[in-house]
């Protein structure tokens, strides 16, 4: 590694630490990584390039004082990013430090993040006891801050003791979107400390477990002032973005809201989400855990925890969270399904077809194919074919046009030998339906093959193999084709791209077909 001019002239400790530190953050190591760049900047204290890489891991571990150490040295050197002017705001209303707030916002105009700033000095001038704070948020034409401008003119408004045109500039704004959720709860909150208990149930209104928690718990709201419209402005503006790729702003943003308001679960919440698709798995799982177990985003936490551990490749702690969840007094049809996805992973079919089972007796009417999809193909792995045929027909039954429901009954009809003629007119069905689906394509090139008609099977094996080609049944099925069709030499290829993947049994099969094909043909091509 070439070192950047900041760093020649470090010294050899210096360097140690430094690299030690980079090591870690790319080990996703980050509690480490915090140590190391803690102890890099101790030794380079004026080191900008060190402050850099110290920040984001500080900001990654929830590292405040780091946070703040790292800004001051790259604001020194003139070298700060945009969204450092974010930390220092919030460390400045968390220490009630107005005059600190007031430069830190002043930071934010002639940058991308320059649309937050009217929002924030609204909110400053209604501490200040402005008559007017709305007034701040007039006149800003920034197409990117109109939604925010309008929602916190309507929040001042409640805040402000104008409860009629507040709650109808509300009322106006809302809609099924996340970020209206967001603002509905903010809004009912103010509403609940000027008292307006009733107004405030009634934005909440509805049968979402959120809003029904938000509800029982709305107490005596939330008081106005900067730290609130700061915190709320800043869950919103994180909700928007991590609906993209995770962006380092989100992290900036929720751990903004953390330190103006440490009870702030929903900040909380979109940080795990934002550090699980960074796989930060560590940091995700100390976040959700840091959530309420009794607030409104406790049983979001619980299954969010379920899924930080499934995408980690711990399947045996996600089906622990899972079993968790689903014995829950609570429990709902979701957590059962979720826990028979969770023993799926770990290879538990029959025990998974059950929880599917559960999850449909929980649903009751609104129990979908989906379900009895997943159930009859528990059953199915689990070597029940008589229990899952009955179950997967339902499903086609009350989805008679959905075609991973016909592709599944008709692909399991052929391997379990049953009647092919009635099986190719599911997948027929299915890939008039979805004709771009490699899989489909492949289970009816698999019917036609089945059927004893390769020459017919085999252009789509081709194109399945182009939609997915490092699919090891679809490569195992062309080679099959290419071998009945006479083309042996590339039915091997085929078969050794299937191969790579393979293990076990499969493996072996794969391998001796390379070695003697189907037992028609030359076999030393």
């Amino acid at each position: 590694m070439v070192a950047s001019p900041a760093l020649a002239a470090a010294s050899p400790s210096d360097l140690a630490a430094y690299l030690k530190a980079r090591a870690a953050d790319a080990d996703g190591d980050a509690a480490a990584a915090v140590v190391s760049y803690a102890t890099a900047l101790d030794s380079a204290p004026d080191n900008p390039v060190i402050a850099l890489r110290a920040y984001r891991a500080a900001l990654d571990a929830g590292d405040y004082p780091l946070i703040d150490r790292s800004v001051a040295v790259m604001t020194k050197a003139g070298v700060a990013p945009a969204d450092s002017a974010i930390s220092t705001f919030a460390q400045a209303v968390a220490a009630k430090d107005r005059r600190a707030a007031d430069a830190a916002i002043d930071r934010f105009d002639g940058t991308p993040i320059a649309f937050m700033a009217p929002v924030l000095r609204a909110w400053q001038a209604f501490d200040r006891g402005d008559k007017d704070p709305m007034a701040k948020l007039e006149g800003n034409a920034n197409p990117i801050g109109r939604r925010y401008y309008a929602e916190n003119r309507a929040l001042l408004l409640i805040a402000t003791g104008n409860i009629a045109d507040g709650t109808a500039a509300a009322q106006a704004l809302l809609g099924p979107d996340q970020g209206s959720f967001d603002f509905r709860v903010a809004a009912a909150q103010l509403l609940a400390a000027k008292g307006k208990r009733d107004q405030a149930a009634s934005l909440l209104a509805g049968d979402d477990p959120v809003l029904m928690a938000y509800r029982a718990q709305l107490g005596d709201g939330a008081q106005p002032g900067l730290a609130f419209g700061a915190s709320r402005l800043f869950d919103r503006l994180a909700s928007d973005l991590s609906h993209d790729d995770p962006s380092p702003l989100t992290v900036v943003l929720a751990r903004a809201s953390l330190r103006i308001d440490p009870r702030d679960d929903r900040a909380r919440l979109l940080l795990a989400q934002t550090l699980e698709q960074r796989e930060e798995t560590g940091l995700s799982l100390a976040a959700l855990d840091g959530i309420d177990p009794k607030g409104p985003f406790a049983t979001i936490a619980r299954a969010a925890r379920v899924a930080v551990l499934d995408d980690a490749g711990d399947d045996e702690k996600a089906l622990q969270a899972a079993a968790q969840l689903n014995s829950a007094p609570q429990a709902t049809a979701a957590d059962a399904r979720r826990y028979g996805d969770a023993l799926v992973a770990v290879d538990r079919y029959a025990d998974a077809a059950k929880a599917y089972d559960e999850a449909i007796r929980r649903a009751g009417d609104a129990a979908d194919w989906s379900l009895y999809l997943q159930k009859g193909g528990a059953l199915e792995q689990a070597g029940d074919w008589t229990a899952a045929r009955v179950v997967l027909k339902k499903a086609v039954e009350m989805a008679p046009n959905e075609p991973l429901a016909l592709n599944y009954l008709g692909y399991a009809d052929i391997e379990h030998g049953e009647d092919i003629g009635a099986a190719m007119k599911l997948l027929e069905k299915a890939s008039a339906l979805k004709p771009g689906d490699p899989a489909i394509t492949d289970s009816l090139g698999w019917a036609y093959f089945k059927h004893g008609d390769a020459a017919k099977a085999l252009p789509l094996f081709e194109r399945a193999v182009e939609g997915q080609p490092a699919d090891e049944t679809i490569n195992e099925h062309l080679g099959d084709a290419y071998w009945q069709t006479g083309r042996y030499f590339e039915a091997r290829y085929a078969w050794r791209a299937a191969s790579v993947t393979a293990e076990g049994d499969d493996k072996a099969r794969l391998m001796a077909k390379i070695e003697n094909g189907l037992g028609a043909g030359p076999v030393d091509n």
